[in-house]
C-alpha cells in the first residue's frame, strides 16, 4: 500500500509530515511526499492566509485527480478553524484539527470527523524520519501574542514547549545522520516560557552536537547577549535569523498589536552583526494592513533599506475571520494591497542583490542537496543558494563566493 503524505504549511507541519512517514514506514507502507497515485493520502493544511485555505481545500481535488478511489485524511489549521468544507469532499474519510495528527496512521480507513481540543501541554507527534541532509526537530507549538491579524493563537492555543532533555534526546539521534538540524516552533522565541528555560538555555544544551544547527522564526525579544553568545558557541551555526517584522511604521506595529518599534527592532539587528558581521537576516512583510495609509508604507520600504535585509518574504494582508483587525478595521481595495507588495517585491529583490554583492570573494560553507545541470546547489549558513562545480549531495562544502547567478550565487570550492 502507498500513501502521500502533503504538506501545505509551515516547518512545524513539515516536522509533523516527517513523523507520520516514520511511521507508516514503520507499519510497512510505501510513502511519498510528493503529490502522485497512492491509496491514500494525509494533508497537513495551513490557514496562515484565505488563500491557504483556499489550496488547503482544492489538495482534496488534486489528490484525487491521481486516483478517485483514494481515500483522504485531511488535519491541520485549515481543518481545525473549519472543518465544514472537508466533511463533504467526495474521497475524504478522517478529518482532525491540530491535535490528534497522530492517530492518522490508525485512521486512514475510518469515517470519522474529530476535532480534538487543543491541548495546554506539549505533546502529539515526535521522533521523524531521519534524513540526510537536512532535518526539522519541533521544539515548540502554539503562540500567546494574538497579533491582530493572525488566526494562529486561536487554531494553534498557548504557547507550550517540549523540555530540553527530550528536544537534545531528539537532536542527537538525528545528528548521526543528517547534516543540518533546524530547531523550529510556531512561536519559538517563546520557548520554556513558565518552565524556566529559554531558547538561549536550549541552544547551549546543543553545544555539543557535530552538525549544522539553524533556527526557525524569531522574534525581536529574543535576541540578546545571551542568546548571541550561546548561538557563537555552537559547533557549527547557520549565522541567519529570520526576524519577524510584518510593518516598518510604529503606528501599524502597533494596531497590528506587535511588541517593539522599529528603532527597538533596528537595534537588534545591529546587535546580531556585532555577533555575526556577515548574518542573513531575513524576514517577512505584510503590505496593505487596514490602516496603512501610503506614508506608512513607504515608512516601510525605507526601514527594508535601513535594515538591510538579505531576504524579505512579502505578503498582501489577508482578512482572517475571528481575528481583532477583521473586526475593527475595513480591508483596504484590493488593487492598492496588490500594488503595494509588487513594489516591496522590488525593493526586496534590490536588497537580496545587495546582500550576494557583499559577500562576493569571501569563504562561505555550503550544504549541497541537489543537482541543476552541471551544477551542484545548496544553502551557505547564511541563507544564500549557492552554484558549484563539483562537490557531492549531503556534503558541506567550503566555497568561495564568485559572482551573481540565477537566484544566488556562483561559486568555486576551495581546495
Amino acid at each position: 500500500m502507498k500513501a502521500v503524505i502533503y504538506n501545505l504549511g509551515c516547518k512545524v507541519n513539515k516536522y509533523e509530515c516527517d513523523c507520520l512517514v516514520r511511521m507508516l514506514e514503520e507499519r510497512g507502507w510505501e510513502v511519498s511526499e510528493k503529490l502522485e497515485r497512492a491509496d491514500v493520502y494525509i494533508i497537513n493544511t495551513c490557514a496562515v492566509t484565505s488563500e491557504a485555505e483556499r489550496k488547503s481545500r482544492q489538495c482534496v481535488a488534486r489528490c484525487r485527480k491521481f486516483n478517485k478511489d483514494a481515500k483522504v485524511a485531511v488535519m491541520g489549521c485549515a481543518s481545525q478553524n473549519n472543518p465544514a468544507p472537508f466533511e463533504g469532499m467526495e474521497g475524504v474519510t478522517y478529518v482532525t484539527g491540530v491535535a490528534g495528527k497522530e492517530s492518522a496512521a490508525e485512521m486512514l480507513f475510518e469515517k470519522e470527523v474529530k476535532i480534538s481540543p487543543l491541548p495546554m501541554i506539549f505533546d502529539g507527534l515526535t521522533d521523524p524520519k531521519p534524513t540526510r541532509t537536512r532535518a526539522f526537530v519541533k521544539v515548540q507549538d502554539g503562540c500567546d501574542n494574538f497579533c491582530s491579524y493572525c488566526l494562529i493563537p486561536y487554531l494553534r492555543g498557548r504557547s507550550r514547549s517540549r523540555g530540553i532533555a527530550e528536544c537534545v534526546r531528539e537532536c542527537e539521534k538525528l545528528a548521526g545522520i543528517t547534516k543540518e538540524i533546524v530547531l523550529t516552533g510556531i512561536d519559538l522565541s517563546s520557548y520554556g516560557k513558565g518552565s524556566g528555560e529559554s531558547l538561549a538555555s536550549l541552544i547551549t544544551a546543543l553545544d555539543g552536537l557535530r552538525c549544522r544547527i539553524r533556527l526557525g522564526s524569531l522574534e525581536v525579544g529574543v535576541i540578546s547577549e545571551e542568546f548571541l553568545t550561546a548561538c557563537k558557541n555552537l559547533y557549527d551555526f547557520c549565522p541567519q535569523f529570520h526576524l519577524s517584522l510584518q510593518s516598518g511604521s510604529d503606528k501599524v506595529l502597533k494596531d497590528m498589536n506587535r511588541h517593539y518599534t522599529s528603532e527597538e527592532y533596528l537595534a537588534k539587528a545591529e546587535l546580531i552583526r556585532r555577533y555575526f558581521p556577515r548574518a542573513g537576516i531575513t524576514t517577512d512583510l505584510i503590505c496593505g494592513f487596514p490602516t496603512e495609509d501610503e506614508a506608512e508604507f513607504e515608512r516601510s520600504l525605507e526601514f527594508l533599506k535601513r535594515v538591510r535585509f538579505s531576504r524579505v518574504h512579502v505578503f498582501g494582508y489577508s482578512v482572517r475571520t475571528g481575528t481583532a483587525a477583521a473586526k475593527r478595521y475595513k480591508p483596504l481595495d484590493p488593487h492598492t494591497v496588490k500594488a503595494r507588495v509588487a513594489r516591496a517585491e522590488e525593493a526586496a529583490s534590490r536588497l537580496a542583490g545587495e546582500f550576494i554583492s557583499s559577500l562576493l570573494g569571501q569563504e562561505l560553507s555550503v550544504l549541497f542537496e541537489e543537482e541543476d545541470g552541471e551544477y551542484t546547489v545548496g544553502w551557505s549558513g547564511e541563507y544564500i543558494r549557492c552554484y558549484c562545480k563539483g562537490g557531492g549531495i549531503d556534503e558541506e562544502v567550503q566555497v568561495r563566493a564568485i559572482s551573481p547567478f540565477k537566484d544566488g550565487v556562483l561559486c568555486e570550492i576551495i581546495k
